[in-house]
């Protein structure tokens, strides 16, 4: 028997026949299990996290068959609470299927601390602009007897501020400077003796 009459015997029909059907119930089979494992068509709505505490967040997300995973800690924010959600990723109102992950970003306890500039030396018209600049407010300015305007010395709450040191964002810093007083009083001692000094025409005189 050759081959292609092989091809069309009842015996090689039936096995291509059972070959088929076996083919279509395992397609069936796994289009029905990818269909479960992949909640295909099933959709939740994101709920919406923020200014929601760590514990909130578990128990509502639970609820809804989804996960988190904290990303980082964002910029601090005085109108979150603190580690409160500041941003998830999906936004709320999006559409993702159950288990999925949100990704969250939590507000930390305060201002990030950073370095004092070195100010001191320099006048309050420069100094004042720097340390705004970093975020710092201004607080008291206190005078001391000097030649000219320039900052002397730093505090915060009370105590000596060294340049370079590490203080939270936003931290009220109070200056000593320079009142030129001393600047004044050498001004008026030069005039003292420039009226005392004998004028040329005096000398001659003499």
């Amino acid at each position: 028997m050759t081959f292609f009459r092989f091809l069309f015997t009842k015996a090689f029909l039936k096995q291509l026949l059972l070959a088929v059907l076996a083919l279509v119930v395992l397609s069936f089979l796994v289009m029905w299990w990818l269909k479960g494992t992949t909640n295909h068509g099933q959709k939740i709505e994101v709920p919406s996290l923020s200014k929601l505490s760590l514990d909130l967040v578990e128990d509502k997300l639970n609820e809804m068959d989804l996960r988190y995973e904290i990303l980082d800690s964002a910029n601090y924010n005085p109108d979150f609470p603190k580690y409160s959600v500041i941003e998830q990723i999906p936004k709320a109102g999006k559409f993702v299927k159950e288990d999925r992950k949100i990704y969250l970003y939590l507000n930390p306890s305060g201002y990030r601390k950073i370095q004092v500039p070195n100010v001191i030396g320099r006048t309050r018209r420069q100094a004042e602009p720097t340390l705004l600049a970093m975020g710092f407010e201004i607080g008291k300015i206190s005078y001391r007897p000097d030649i000219s305007d320039q900052v002397k010395e730093l505090r915060y709450k009370g105590e000596r501020l060294e340049p370079g040191t590490e203080i939270q964002k936003t931290a009220v810093i109070d200056l000593i400077v320079g009142d030129e007083s001393l600047n004044r009083v050498q001004e008026a001692n030069d005039a003292v003796e420039e009226e005392t000094q004998p004028t040329e025409t005096e000398n001659n005189d003499q």
